[in-house]
Protein backbone atom coordinates (compact mmCIF):
# COMPACT_ATOMS: atom_id res chain seq x y z
CA UNK A 1 0.00 0.00 0.00
CA UNK A 2 1.45 3.74 -1.25
CA UNK A 3 1.25 6.26 1.22
CA UNK A 4 1.29 9.52 0.18
CA UNK A 5 -0.30 13.03 -1.28
CA UNK A 6 -2.66 13.04 -3.88
CA UNK A 7 -4.24 16.26 -6.19
CA UNK A 8 -7.44 17.67 -5.40
CA UNK A 9 -9.53 20.11 -7.28
CA UNK A 10 -7.95 23.63 -7.71
CA UNK A 11 -9.08 26.95 -5.94
CA UNK A 12 -10.55 29.70 -8.35
CA UNK A 13 -7.42 31.93 -7.66
CA UNK A 14 -3.91 31.70 -6.88
CA UNK A 15 -3.01 33.08 -3.54
CA UNK A 16 -0.28 32.92 -0.93
CA UNK A 17 -0.15 33.93 2.72
CA UNK A 18 -3.79 33.39 3.09
CA UNK A 19 -5.53 31.47 5.63
CA UNK A 20 -7.46 27.84 5.69
CA UNK A 21 -10.03 27.38 8.26
CA UNK A 22 -11.84 24.10 8.97
CA UNK A 23 -15.26 25.00 9.79
CA UNK A 24 -17.60 22.30 12.48
CA UNK A 25 -19.20 21.61 8.84
CA UNK A 26 -15.70 19.96 7.76
CA UNK A 27 -15.68 22.31 4.99
CA UNK A 28 -12.42 24.25 5.07
CA UNK A 29 -12.93 28.32 4.88
CA UNK A 30 -9.54 29.95 2.65
CA UNK A 31 -9.64 33.42 2.88
CA UNK A 32 -7.72 36.63 1.77
CA UNK A 33 -3.99 36.54 0.83
CA UNK A 34 -1.46 37.70 -1.86
CA UNK A 35 -2.50 37.12 -5.78
CA UNK A 36 0.16 35.09 -6.75
CA UNK A 37 2.09 36.06 -9.34
CA UNK A 38 0.39 39.54 -9.59
CA UNK A 39 0.26 42.60 -7.27
CA UNK A 40 -2.33 43.03 -5.21
CA UNK A 41 -3.80 41.38 -1.92
CA UNK A 42 -7.39 39.77 -1.77
CA UNK A 43 -10.20 39.75 -0.11
CA UNK A 44 -11.66 37.19 -2.03
CA UNK A 45 -12.86 33.79 -0.22
CA UNK A 46 -13.85 30.16 -0.81
CA UNK A 47 -14.53 27.02 0.15
CA UNK A 48 -13.58 23.67 0.08
CA UNK A 49 -15.58 20.21 0.22
CA UNK A 50 -13.52 17.33 1.05
CA UNK A 51 -16.53 15.01 -0.22
CA UNK A 52 -16.66 16.17 -3.61
CA UNK A 53 -13.22 17.57 -3.80
CA UNK A 54 -14.67 21.18 -5.40
CA UNK A 55 -14.05 24.41 -4.47
CA UNK A 56 -17.11 27.23 -4.43
CA UNK A 57 -16.40 31.05 -4.37
CA UNK A 58 -18.13 32.52 -1.17
CA UNK A 59 -18.92 36.02 -0.44
CA UNK A 60 -15.55 37.74 0.37
CA UNK A 61 -14.06 40.16 3.31
CA UNK A 62 -14.71 43.43 3.44
CA UNK A 63 -11.24 44.21 3.19
CA UNK A 64 -8.03 42.44 0.92
CA UNK A 65 -5.61 41.43 3.23
CA UNK A 66 -2.46 38.78 3.46
CA UNK A 67 -0.33 37.66 6.23
CA UNK A 68 -2.88 37.90 8.14
CA UNK A 69 -4.73 35.56 11.62
CA UNK A 70 -7.74 33.04 11.22
CA UNK A 71 -9.53 31.19 13.85
CA UNK A 72 -12.48 29.29 14.56
CA UNK A 73 -14.51 30.56 17.74
CA UNK A 74 -16.51 28.33 19.94
CA UNK A 75 -19.87 29.62 18.18
CA UNK A 76 -18.16 28.41 14.51
CA UNK A 77 -17.36 31.72 13.12
CA UNK A 78 -14.76 32.40 12.23
CA UNK A 79 -12.45 35.73 13.32
CA UNK A 80 -9.62 37.10 10.89
CA UNK A 81 -7.44 39.90 12.03
CA UNK A 82 -4.77 42.10 10.93
CA UNK A 83 -2.61 41.48 7.78
CA UNK A 84 -1.34 43.87 4.93
CA UNK A 85 -3.03 45.53 2.13
CA UNK A 86 -1.14 47.35 -0.36
CA UNK A 87 -0.55 50.27 1.86
CA UNK A 88 -0.33 49.25 5.27
CA UNK A 89 -1.01 46.95 8.22
CA UNK A 90 -4.12 46.56 9.01
CA UNK A 91 -6.03 47.19 12.41
CA UNK A 92 -9.22 45.48 11.46
CA UNK A 93 -10.70 42.40 12.09
CA UNK A 94 -14.07 40.57 10.27
CA UNK A 95 -16.09 37.55 11.75
CA UNK A 96 -17.42 34.95 9.01
CA UNK A 97 -20.89 32.98 9.56
CA UNK A 98 -20.83 29.99 8.07
CA UNK A 99 -24.29 30.12 8.34
CA UNK A 100 -25.09 32.75 6.11
CA UNK A 101 -21.90 33.35 4.39
CA UNK A 102 -21.62 36.72 4.84
CA UNK A 103 -18.61 38.89 6.77
CA UNK A 104 -19.24 41.20 9.46
CA UNK A 105 -16.51 43.75 10.29
CA UNK A 106 -16.02 43.58 14.46
CA UNK A 107 -14.10 45.84 17.02
CA UNK A 108 -10.34 47.20 15.55
CA UNK A 109 -7.71 45.75 16.96
CA UNK A 110 -5.42 48.75 18.84
CA UNK A 111 -2.28 48.09 16.14
CA UNK A 112 -2.35 47.31 12.64
CA UNK A 113 0.37 43.73 12.69
CA UNK A 114 1.11 41.16 10.42
CA UNK A 115 2.67 37.67 11.30
CA UNK A 116 1.07 37.57 14.50
CA UNK A 117 -0.58 35.08 16.61
CA UNK A 118 -3.74 34.02 17.38
CA UNK A 119 -5.30 31.80 20.35
CA UNK A 120 -8.63 30.87 21.39
CA UNK A 121 -8.61 30.55 25.52
CA UNK A 122 -10.52 28.09 27.91
CA UNK A 123 -13.01 31.07 28.50
CA UNK A 124 -13.59 31.81 24.62
CA UNK A 125 -11.65 35.36 24.32
CA UNK A 126 -8.97 35.25 22.16
CA UNK A 127 -5.48 36.24 21.95
CA UNK A 128 -3.05 37.89 19.80
CA UNK A 129 0.20 38.37 20.38
CA UNK A 130 2.87 39.97 18.57
CA UNK A 131 3.88 40.22 15.18
CA UNK A 132 5.63 43.04 13.32
CA UNK A 133 4.18 46.84 12.62
CA UNK A 134 5.00 49.41 10.27
CA UNK A 135 8.05 50.38 12.88
CA UNK A 136 9.37 46.61 13.97
CA UNK A 137 8.41 43.51 15.74
CA UNK A 138 6.15 43.96 18.48
CA UNK A 139 5.46 42.80 22.07
CA UNK A 140 2.16 43.78 22.68
CA UNK A 141 -0.76 41.52 23.53
CA UNK A 142 -4.64 42.16 22.83
CA UNK A 143 -7.89 40.57 23.80
CA UNK A 144 -10.79 39.94 22.16
CA UNK A 145 -14.06 39.31 23.65
CA UNK A 146 -16.47 37.29 21.33
CA UNK A 147 -19.23 38.55 23.06
CA UNK A 148 -18.92 42.01 22.96
CA UNK A 149 -16.57 41.86 19.41
CA UNK A 150 -13.97 44.77 21.98
CA UNK A 151 -10.30 44.47 21.90
CA UNK A 152 -8.70 45.32 25.62
CA UNK A 153 -4.70 45.11 26.05
CA UNK A 154 -3.02 42.83 28.15
CA UNK A 155 0.02 41.86 29.33
CA UNK A 156 3.16 42.07 27.45
CA UNK A 157 6.06 39.76 25.77
CA UNK A 158 9.27 39.84 27.11
CA UNK A 159 10.50 39.61 23.76
CA UNK A 160 9.24 41.27 20.91
CA UNK A 161 8.84 38.65 17.75
CA UNK A 162 6.87 38.33 14.64
CA UNK A 163 6.75 35.12 13.08
CA UNK A 164 6.45 32.89 16.17
CA UNK A 165 3.72 29.80 17.16
CA UNK A 166 1.57 30.07 19.98
CA UNK A 167 0.01 26.62 21.70
CA UNK A 168 -2.49 26.21 23.86
CA UNK A 169 -1.42 24.05 26.54
CA UNK A 170 -3.94 21.69 28.45
CA UNK A 171 -3.40 23.81 32.03
CA UNK A 172 -5.03 26.78 29.83
CA UNK A 173 -1.93 28.69 29.17
CA UNK A 174 -0.23 29.64 26.01
CA UNK A 175 2.95 28.37 25.15
CA UNK A 176 4.87 31.10 22.39
CA UNK A 177 8.11 29.90 20.70
CA UNK A 178 10.82 31.50 18.97
CA UNK A 179 9.68 33.70 16.03
CA UNK A 180 12.30 36.72 14.98
CA UNK A 181 13.01 40.05 16.48
CA UNK A 182 14.54 42.77 14.53
CA UNK A 183 17.61 41.58 15.50
CA UNK A 184 17.51 37.87 14.36
CA UNK A 185 16.13 34.53 14.90
CA UNK A 186 14.83 33.59 18.60
CA UNK A 187 15.34 30.46 20.43
CA UNK A 188 12.86 32.07 23.37
CA UNK A 189 10.10 31.08 24.83
CA UNK A 190 6.87 32.41 27.01
CA UNK A 191 4.35 31.16 28.96
CA UNK A 192 0.80 33.22 28.99
CA UNK A 193 -1.41 33.12 32.02
CA UNK A 194 -4.48 34.58 31.38
CA UNK A 195 -5.45 34.39 35.21
CA UNK A 196 -3.20 37.03 35.52
CA UNK A 197 -2.62 38.27 32.18
CA UNK A 198 1.29 38.29 32.68
CA UNK A 199 4.07 36.88 30.37
CA UNK A 200 6.78 34.59 31.80
CA UNK A 201 10.02 33.54 30.29
CA UNK A 202 10.21 29.52 30.32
Amino acid sequence: MCLGWTTTGSMNYAREWHTASVLTSGKVLVAGGFCAGGANCLNSSELYDPSTGSWTIVNGMNYARNMHTALVLTSGQVLVTGGLNESSRLTSAELYDPSTGIWTNTGHMKYGRTWHTESILSNGKVLVTGGMSESGSLKNSELYDPSTGTWTSTGSLNYPRNGHTASLLTNGKVLITGGLSDDGGLNSAELYDPSTGIWTTT
